[in-house]
């Protein structure tokens, strides 16, 4: 028995039935290198691919931030779950019965209890909220209101549309009918305690509801529109146990297998965008629901993108939205792109004046490159009728801008582009030396001041400059490391080192997965790297497990090396012992006890002698 309760053998069944390259492919994009899969971490924002994925031991390793282990441990970093939750997820995805249950404290089994009502809940609300407008004269007026905006009855039903009557408890009455707990209900941000403290009354009156979904597709939260101009136009459920408006994004559950498809995903500002842009064919659509892109969001997109358009409206405030998302995406290791809409339209409004095809080929097939938008964003603060003004746009655009761009190719393009419309001002050698000297003068401020700057794989660093080689580890290190590797792929060789070494690893973590090894195959386990790592239950030792299945070879093992290796790691265990024994004989010296000395130097030479011998 693993895990609490969970049967063995149910777990042995979700890791056959798993492949961990489909698995780990609903979350991260990945493609095929060698015998590996690679992809960008989800966990650390990278540029440069680091985590890998192998499918014949079925497990994973990113050699950037050092997260690794099988198929489970994915899932429970992944999804924040436990061991047990995480097979328990698995389990169900594969139709494997499971018959326990994991072990939880009073609290946790609690807080899971109100989960599971609440979303039970939320799954009825949409329902009825959805009945009620295409199924009621009270529904009518908003029915109407969303086919007069071009919302077809095939899109509603696609997005599950519904309306919240002008009244103050539809939703609270048929939550008490059928009998949900009030005070959950009133936790979870569906209804509110009425103002005399006597009984419920509806979160949302009097608006067109769009379900929100969590990335499984789960309704977490809602969405409501007034019919008119009624302030707050927009409404937003409050956060709540089920619902993080900083990390979740409309659509993502249904746009999920075209984001996969195409690694890109289109990026609006709200709902109603999203959904029309659905009904123009473009299915990896997602929106923030108006709130301010959060780099949560960016990891989300970004564990399952490559590219990110942004698409937001085309007037001032939608354009310096998309603006400050820029950093925040590119930060992510996202290749962002920019749909720029003319006449200060929103995506809905341009769809609805010029056609879905259009929409597609010019908006979102035009995006333009980020350095290309934020020259377009910069020059709308200048006026370009003064030369004063224009050579003020000149060198603001080439500090902010142009002087920040690694390519010299790309660099230079946009020099010429700028040279060109401004040649009465300045010439492209002029523009093209103060970038060098802003360039020159960066370089020299981040050496003088930034002496210990992480090169380790992020944002930070996608492959300039030098990182310190890392140290060279010990020839014992080395040869545990390796032994450990043979010793999960060969159970005869695990008992040769049992038999040899026993647990006399100089590394307490190595020794640790050694022991565990001898134990698991005690139990008449076959060797399998993944489910012997399943059995670990501990993250750091996971860690170290990956990381010595995914950089050791089993090249060259035969009984001369383990016999080399196992001197090794003996003559080092030696040589720890005589320095322990040295130390000990200066501080008895240091009493005065000469005798005492001595004799401990006679035992130092003895281990001397047998270390010399080895």
């Amino acid at each position: 028995m693993s895990g609490g309760l969970i049967p063995e053998h149910i777990i042995d069944a979700v890791l056959k039935h798993h492949d961990i390259v489909d698995v780990i492919g609903k979350y991260v994009h990945l493609t095929k290198q060698g015998r590996n899969w690679k992809g960008l971490c989800p966990f650390h924002s990278e540029k440069s691919p680091s985590f890998s994925v192998n499918p014949e031991k079925q497990i994973f390793k990113c050699f950037g931030c050092g997260v690794g282990g099988h198929v489970i441990r994915f899932i429970q970093e992944m999804e924040g779950y436990s061991f047990a939750e995480a097979v328990r997820h698995l389990a169900e995805q594969a139709n494997i019965a499971v018959g326990w249950e994991p072990e939880l404290t009073p609290e946790q089994a609690e807080r899971r209890r109100e989960r599971e009502r609440l979303v039970e809940a939320y799954e009825f609300t949409a329902k009825l909220y959805h009945y009620i407008l295409i199924n009621t004269a009270e529904g009518k007026a908003a029915l109407d209101y969303l086919r007069s905006r071009g919302i077809s009855d095939p899109l509603i039903e696609t997005f599950q549309i519904g309306y919240a009557p002008d009244r103050w408890d539809t939703l609270a009455t048929y939550l008490q009918k059928r009998e949900f707990p009030m005070p959950l209900m009133e936790k979870g941000a569906l209804v509110s305690v009425r103002s005399s403290g006597d009984g419920y009354v509806d979160k949302f009156r009097n608006r067109v509801m769009f379900p929100i979904r969590d990335a499984k597709g789960a309704v977490v939260a809602f969405a409501g529109r007034t019919l008119g101009n009624e302030q707050p136009k927009y409404l937003n459920s409050p956060e709540s146990m089920l619902f993080h408006k900083s990390k979740v994004l409309y659509n993502f559950h249904m746009a999920r297998q075209e984001i996969k498809r195409t690694s890109e995903i289109v990026l609006f500002e709200g709902y109603a965008d999203v959904i029309k842009a659905w009904f123009a064919g473009v299915h990896n659509g997602v929106a923030t629901m108006g709130t301010a892109l959060t780099e949560d969001h960016a990891l989300l997109m970004r564990r399952s993108a490559e590219r990110v358009i942004v698409c937001y409206d085309g007037d001032d405030a939608g354009r310096s939205a998309a603006y400050k998302s820029l950093s925040i995406l590119e930060k992510a290791g996202l290749d962002v792109k920019v749909a720029v809409l003319p006449n200060r339209l929103d995506p809905d409004e341009y769809i609805e004046t010029f056609g879905a095809e259009r929409f597609r080929r010019d908006i979102v097939g035009g995006a333009v490159a980020v350095e290309k938008f934020r020259l377009l964003h910069l020059r709308r603060n200048f006026n370009l009728q003064d030369n004063e003004a224009k050579l003020r746009y000149i060198r603001t655009a080439i500090r902010e801008v142009i002087a920040g761009i690694e390519s010299p190719t790309v660099r230079e393009l946009y020099l010429k582009e700028l040279a060109a419309e401004f040649s009465s001002i300045a010439s492209f050698e002029t523009m093209k030396q103060e970038t060098n000297e802003i360039r020159l003068q960066r370089q020299k401020m981040q050496q003088a001041g930034d002496k210990n700057l992480n090169l380790w794989n992020t944002v930070r660093n996608d492959g300039g400059g030098s990182a310190p080689l890392p140290k060279l580890k010990p020839a014992y290190d080395k040869a545990e490391r390796h032994l450990l590797f043979v010793m999960m792929h060969d159970r005869d060789i695990a008992e040769l080192v049992r038999e040899r070494l026993g647990e006399s690893f100089n590394d307490e973590a190595h020794a640790a997965l050694a022991a565990y090894l001898y134990a698991y195959y005690a139990q008449g386990f076959e060797p399998d790297p993944s489910r012997y790592m399943a059995s670990l239950q501990s993250d750091e030792l996971e860690r170290l497990a990956s990381s010595i299945l995914m950089t050791e070879s089993d090249q060259g093992i035969n009984d001369r090396v383990i016999d080399d290796y196992v001197k090794q790691i003996h003559k080092h265990r030696q040589q720890q012992a005589i320095e322990r024994m040295e130390e000990e004989r200066a501080r008895v010296e240091k009493t005065g006890d000469h005798l005492a000395a001595a004799r401990i130097a006679l035992e130092i030479i003895a281990l001397k002698n047998q270390l010399k011998a080895m």
